[in-house]
């Protein structure tokens, strides 16, 4: 029997760490290479009324089969919670439900005929399975076409400006049909914080004898000879094999030796980041509503979700938890502001959706920022997803960016871990790719 490989994982968000996982179950001897003093990437987790709490919200659909199997595996399943709170719109000040057929033909805004319109569209993206009868169109164009000019004015327009600014017209249908094809009215959530989830795996990990290196950042990767150098901020490292789950412009600026042609095929397009302000409140601000988008252009944040109007407020010492979100240009203000001075925006912006709404309600806030979060899927992008395997012997790279047609999320991440881990490790062993979720197939 010869050596078992080794094998480097840059990045312990759920792909990173569901990758590693694979690795481990197969024999690998494993490293885990995080920035961060925490598991987690982009669901790092930060205590507010006693309990764990994402810095950007997070939930699951019943379609996020991928970290359902994972969630069962690593021994949770009896604390995957699912719920149905309410999803509504804000449009010219007034709070409109919006989350099933009746709603929408009860949706006031729009006349009728657009309603009926707008329901038959969204009830045949629900149906349809292929996302490449959408390839080349827009959203925007599609919309207005077949919903109407009326219902891409007053439902879609909006939410695409708020979400992707100045490249709201030139978003690409495949992922607007993935918001609807894949969404559920049903959520899911991990009792106690998805934190559970990545502690947990952390731990799988440790005691398989994988070493996870926290709060150390990445300087520098090479391929020499037949293995891979890794220089970062503790030390050295060299491994057989080595996936990064970094962005992918990060990536081009560590890797040395990429060939110009490919560094000028795949570092390409722009990524929003998050930006969010999260509330503990005394009182609740919405009455009865999870998830509201903002359809008003006039406020300085695209969604409100009240958490604790899914789960109990009991489960946060009491404190209601309202999230403040926007995706937004890494250049743009809200990131160079302080924190003071964007929390009184906010705070003054929400006194128009609940009048009642005081700054005396405040008992924590917080401002979480983080780059890179919001891929700008456009028409050309599916061109410019890199393959897995980079022109670097033995450095594969796996990310949001190859998250195609879907959006960004856990389960897509999920999902990606355990194809790239079973191409990784056939490439380590010479034989076909027959690796499954919880080791080789029987």
């Amino acid at each position: 029997m010869g050596v078992a490989p080794s094998i480097g994982v840059i990045g312990a968000g759920i792909l990173g760490l569901t990758a590693a996982l694979r690795f481990v179950q197969a024999g690998a001897r494993v490293t885990v290479i995080e920035r961060e003093d925490q598991v987690g990437g982009l669901v790092t987790s930060f205590q507010i009324g006693g309990s764990h709490l994402e810095r950007f919200y997070h939930h699951l659909f019943r379609s996020d089969r991928d970290i359902q199997r994972l969630i069962a595996e690593v021994g949770l399943a009896d604390d995957l919670i699912w719920a149905r709170p309410d999803t509504s719109s804000l449009y010219r000040g007034r709070i409109h439900s919006l989350d099933s057929a009746l709603d929408v033909l009860r949706f006031a805004p729009l006349p009728p005929a657009e309603r009926l319109r707008l329901g038959a569209c969204l009830a045949y993206l629900k149906l349809e399975p292929n996302s490449r009868r959408f390839e080349g169109q827009t959203a925007a164009a599609w919309i207005k076409r077949w919903m109407g000019p009326e219902v891409y004015r007053v439902v879609w327009g909006p939410l695409l400006r708020a979400k992707f600014g100045d490249y709201a017209e030139q978003v690409a249908m495949p992922w607007f049909w993935s918001r609807v094809h894949l969404r559920s009215q049903s959520l899911g959530y991990v009792r106690g914080g998805f934190y559970r989830l990545y502690q947990r795996l952390g731990e799988v990990l440790e005691e398989r004898g994988a070493n996870v290196v926290l709060g150390t950042e990445v300087h520098a990767i090479r391929s020499v000879g037949e293995r891979v150098s890794v220089e970062t901020s503790s030390g050295d490292y060299a491994f057989d094999r080595l996936l990064a789950t970094t962005p992918t412009r990060v990536f081009m600026r560590l890797a040395h030796g990429l060939p110009e042609q490919y560094c000028h095929r795949y570092d390409w397009g722009d990524t929003y980041g998050a930006h969010m302000v999260v509330l503990g409140l005394k009182r609740k601000l919405l009455d009865g509503v999870y998830w509201l988008n903002i359809h008003d252009a006039d406020y300085p944040f695209m969604a409100v979700v009240e958490h604790t109007n899914y789960l109990s407020p009991a489960e946060y010492g009491g404190l209601h938890i309202v999230y403040l979100g926007n995706y937004l240009p890494m250049s743009h203000e809200l990131f160079r502001r302080p924190d003071e001075e964007v929390l009184g925006r906010f705070v003054a912006a929400l006194r128009g959706i609940n009048p009642l709404f005081h700054e005396d309600w405040i008992v924590e806030s917080h401002v979480f920022k983080a780059p890179f979060a919001q891929p700008i899927v456009t028409v050309e992008y599916p061109t410019h997803i890199p393959p897995h395997e980079t022109p670097l012997p033995g450095v594969y790279l796996a990310n949001m960016f190859q998250v195609y047609p879907e959006d960004r999320g856990q389960n897509y991440s999920v999902r990606m871990a355990n194809r790239v881990a079973a191409q990784i490790l056939a490439a380590s062993s010479g034989e076909p790719s027959d690796w499954k979720f919880g080791g080789r197939a029987q």
